[in-house]
C-alpha cells in the first residue's frame, strides 16, 4: 500500500513496485484515514505511509494501522527536514518498522536511483518477516548478488537451504574499557530499548554507535537515546573526546574514527568513500577503536540489512576482544547480526530482551 498525499509520487513509487517481478501495489491512497479506511479490506505486507498529509497525517494513522493489521510492516516516508527526521523517530517508538527518506526532488516527481533502491530494499527486507519460518530457508552471507539501480547496492541477503549451526568464542580475558554498537534497518527502536536497560552499567566506559542513516536523523536519534537511557548521548563531532559514562553517535555522511590526543582518544570523522554501501559504516569504526582498545573492545550487532561489521568484528575478535548479536527472531533484518553470528566470532547471540544483561554482565568483569 503506498500511502502519500501526491499522485504524482503515488504513480511513481507504484510503476517502480509494480515493474518488479516479487511487488504488487494493491491500494494507492491519498492521506492516512483512507489508508485507514481501506487496509481492513486489502491484504496488505508492506505500507510505505507519507507523513504530511491533509485529513490525516502519517503519525496519527499510523497506530490505527498497526490496531486494523497488527502484522503489516510500515515504512514511514519523509523528506529530510529535522521536523520530519524527529516525527519519523518517534513513529518507530509507536510501532513504524523501519523509514525511507525521500529526496526533495520527489516533489516534481523525480528521484534518485539510490532512493529507489533503498526503498525497494528496505520493502524486500522488511517483508520478509512476514513469511512464515517454514516458508523460507535460513539465509547465508557469504555472498551477495546486487539488485536493481545498477549494481549500486546488494540486497539483504541470499538464501540457502542449509543452517549452519553456530560457533561461539569465549569472552575476553580484558575487561571492556568500550562499548561499541552498529546497527541499521529496525535499529532506531533496538537501540533504545537496548540502551533503556544497559544504561547503569555505561558509568565507567564511553559507548559509540553506528546506525545507517542520513543527516538530520543522527542528530535526533542521539536525543532519543540520550531520553531513553538518561545520560548525555550526541552526535560525535570532530575533536570531541570520548568520555566514560557517554554516549557517541556517528553523524550522517561521516565515518566516526578515533585518534589520540596526549592521553585522550578524541573523535575524528571521516568524509572518505562508503564502506560496504554505507557512510556512516561501522567496520571503520570498530578497526579505529582497534587500534586504541586492542582486545578491550565490546561489540554489539543490532538488526539491519548487509554486512556492515561482519570484517570489522572479526578483527576485534581476532585481537582478543568481545563480540554479541542480537538473534534472528527479534530482529526486523537478520543481515548485519546474522553474518556476525554465521562468522563464528560471537560470544553470544540473543534476543534483544537478553542482549543489554549479558552486555552489562561483561562490562563488570563477569565472565562465566
Amino acid at each position: 500500500m503506498v500511502v502519500d498525499d501526491s499522485v504524482v509520487i503515488r504513480g511513481m513509487i507504484s510503476r517502480w513496485l509494480d515493474a518488479l517481478p516479487d511487488m504488487q501495489v494493491v491500494a494507492r491512497c491519498r492521506d492516512g484515514q483512507d489508508a485507514v479506511n481501506t487496509i481492513s479490506r486489502v491484504a496488505v505486507d508492506v505500507v510505505i505511509l507519507d507523513i504530511e498529509m491533509p485529513v490525516m497525517d502519517g503519525l496519527t494513522a499510523l497506530p490505527q494501522l498497526l490496531a486494523a493489521a497488527p502484522k503489516t510492516k510500515i515504512l514511514m516516508a519523509s523528506t529530510l527536514t529535522r521536523r520530519n527526521a524527529s516525527i519519523s523517530i518517534k513513529a518507530l517508538t509507536l510501532g513504524a518498522t523501519d523509514y525511507v527518506p525521500k529526496p526533495e526532488a520527489t516533489k516534481d516527481g523525480h528521484a534518485s536511483a539510490e532512493f529507489q533502491q533503498e526503498l525497494v530494499d528496505k520493502i524486500r527486507a522488511v517483508a520478509s518477516k512476514r513469511k512464515p519460518a517454514s516458508a523460507a530457508p535460513r539465509r547465508v552471507f557469504a555472498a551477495e548478488r546486487t539488485s536493481i539501480a545498477e549494481g549500486r547496492r546488494p540486497l539483504a541477503s541470499l538464501t540457502s537451504p542449509v543452517a549452519p549451526a553456530l560457533v561461539f568464542q569465549k569472552a575476553s580475558t580484558v575487561v571492556p574499557r568500550v562499548l561499541a554498537v552498529g546497527s541499521s534497518t529496525g535499529g532506531p527502536k533496538a537501540l533504545f530499548d537496548f540502551f533503556g536497560k544497559v544504561s547503569p552499567a555505561l558509568d565507567k566506559i564511553p559507548t559509540v554507535i553506528t546506525q545507517h542513516m542520513p543527516p538530520t536523523f543522527t542528530a535526533i536519534l542521539a536525543e532519543h537515546i540520550s531520553s531513553c537511557s538518561n545520560r548525555t548521548c550526541v552526535e560525535g563531532a570532530d575533536g570531541m573526546k570520548l568520555e566514560a559514562g557517554k554516549i557517541y553517535v556517528s553523524p550522517g555522511g561521516k565515518h566516526m574514527l578515533f585518534d589520540k590526543n596526549g592521553t585522550e582518544i578524541v573523535i575524528r570523522l571521516d568524509d572518505g568513500a562508503p564502506v560496504n554501501f554505507c557512510k556512516p559504516a561501522v567496520d571503520p569504526m570498530l578497526d579505529s577503536l582497534l587500534g586504541h582498545y586492542g582486545p578491550a573492545v565490546l561489540v554489539c550487532i543490532l538488526t539491519g540489512m548487509g554486512h556492515d561489521g561482519r570484517d570489522g568484528s572479526k578483527r576485534v575478535q581476532q585481537q582478543g576482544g568481545t563480540i554479541l548479536a542480537q538473534d534472528e527472531a527479534t530482529s526486523v533484518v537478520w543481515g548485519m547480526p546474522g553474518a556476525v553470528a554465521q562468522a563464528g566470532i560471537c560470544h553470544k547471540v540473543l534476543p534483544l530482551v537478553e542482549l543489554p544483561d549479558t552486555a552489562s554482565r561483561l562490562i563488570k568483569g563477569g565472565r562465566a
